[in-house]
């Protein structure tokens, strides 16, 4: 019985086929690999660009919240600083207006007095009934001008109005309303001149008709004697309290 004996040739040909093959599958197996790290290397970059634009709409979202802040902020101030300027100046407007209604106020001649005869008292000091308000008030004490007015009469013998009055003052106020001040130790203006309300016109004293010193003070409608009006009704219209 024969052996069969393969050629050596034929070895060496298949063995170089199979290396071949393995090698072939080798680089298939390292062309996948290359291929997956590819695609994972593009699926990352994808995820990065993907997170930077999500970022970036965010950070531009934030900005124009905080500007449209700004703006709401900025405009509440303006109209803060607008209200403001107007309410000073009404406020500077208004203040003329209370000056001038301080300045047509009505005061009272004499400070610190206590009232003694009033208006219309009956009694033996006077002719017929007492024509004014009495203010015991020490001697020498100021007399000032009730109203801003001009004085019409001044001086002695009640300023032409009697010696019962002693010395006296008559100041025209306007709108047919006079004021008279009478028993004055002193007088310090004369006809004719203008004086303000609060003005000093005169001392109180105790000349005339006078039982002590004090100041007698009337409201008129006219200059002279047998005018007069109660004085303290007329100043209560006035906003004076007594």
């Amino acid at each position: 019985m024969s052996q069969r004996v393969t050629p050596r040739s034929f070895l060496t040909s298949h063995l170089r086929t199979r290396a071949a093959v393995l090698a072939a599958g080798m680089g298939v197996t390292a062309v996948v690999g290359a291929g997956i790290a590819a695609a994972a290397d593009t699926t990352a970059a994808r995820s990065t660009s993907t997170t930077a634009e999500a970022v970036q709409t965010q950070a531009d979202a934030q900005a124009k919240a905080a500007k449209t802040k700004a703006a709401k902020t900025k405009a509440a101030e303006a109209r803060k600083s607008t209200e403001v300027k107007k309410a000073a100046e009404v406020k500077k407007a208004a203040k003329p207006a209370r000056s001038a209604e301080k300045k047509a106020s009505w005061v009272d001649p004499v400070k610190n007095y206590t009232v003694s005869a009033t208006y219309a008292q009956a009694g033996g000091m006077w002719q017929s009934a007492h024509s004014g308000q009495d203010f015991a008030v020490p001697n020498g004490t100021k007399v000032v001008a009730t109203h801003g007015g001009t004085v019409v009469k001044a001086g002695g013998n009640g300023a032409g109005d009697g010696p019962a009055y002693g010395n006296a003052v008559v100041i025209s106020h306007g709108n047919g309303a006079y004021s008279q001040y009478a028993h004055l130790s002193q007088v310090n203006v004369q006809p004719g001149q203008v004086v303000k309300t609060g003005q000093k016109i005169a001392l109180s004293g105790n000349t005339g008709n006078s039982s002590g010193p004090h100041l007698h003070f009337e409201i008129r409608t006219g200059a002279h004697y047998g005018s007069a009006i109660d004085p303290v009704k007329f100043l209560r219209g006035k906003g004076l309290q007594f």
